[in-house]
């Protein structure tokens, strides 16, 4: 693992943005993704995206361990600066981009729409949150990875009628040492999706 990883996230966690827990666990949970990516694809994706990226999890490790091109989406400047910051750092991975904006929003814009072959996404929201603000960065056959609690019932979290309509469709629980939903984007998802910033979380579709 680079060094410049390791240096990275101590320095997120030093300023706030990554809770206070050892960064040996937290670099562990990230790597989940990695290996839900793996056990259903066979190479690296060529594009990524971290939804609401924050303190840089997972995105970081995961543009540390594949190299691919990665957007480190995130609504907040501070964070958004803080990532910047580090990826201009010497030893640091080439292909990482940064975007500052409502995920609402730049899932809409041209360069973003219907790009990534995956899609992350951990503490960003509820099931119903995190699809709908997720769904258009995806191309059709593209994976969404969304990290789970331990204890609730998957049934009760993944809706099939409303991942429907987004033309989303769950693959259901994997685990690594935590838990993750995997969901494919099997259809395409019709224009009026994701609705105006905040409509997402004020009125869920499941």
């Amino acid at each position: 693992m680079n060094g410049w990883l390791t240096r990275a996230l101590e320095e997120s966690r030093a300023r706030g943005h990554l809770g206070p827990q050892s960064i040996d666990p937290q670099i562990a949970h990230a790597e989940g993704f990695a290996r839900c990516w793996e056990a259903i694809r066979p190479t690296p994706p060529e594009d990524f995206l971290d939804l609401g990226s924050g303190g840089g999890l997972p995105g970081l490790v995961l543009l540390d361990r594949w190299h691919g091109h990665a957007v480190l989406l995130d609504s907040m400047e501070k964070r958004s600066n803080f990532l910047r910051e580090v990826l201009a750092w010497p030893d640091a991975p080439k292909n990482g981009e940064v975007v500052t904006a409502r995920a609402e929003e730049a899932a809409r814009w041209p360069e973003l729409e219907g790009r990534f072959d995956l899609v992350t996404a951990r503490s960003f929201g509820s099931p119903a949150v995190t699809s709908e603000c997720a769904v258009r960065f995806l191309k059709l056959g593209g994976v969404l990875i969304i990290s789970e609690p331990p204890g609730e019932r998957v049934d009760e979290r993944w809706k099939a009628s409303g991942l429907g309509l987004l033309g989303l469709v769950a693959q259901g629980r994997s685990r690594y040492g935590t838990a993750y939903e995997v969901l494919i984007k099997e259809g395409a998802t019709d224009a009026h999706y994701p609705r105006v910033t905040g409509t997402p979380k004020k009125r869920p579709l499941f």
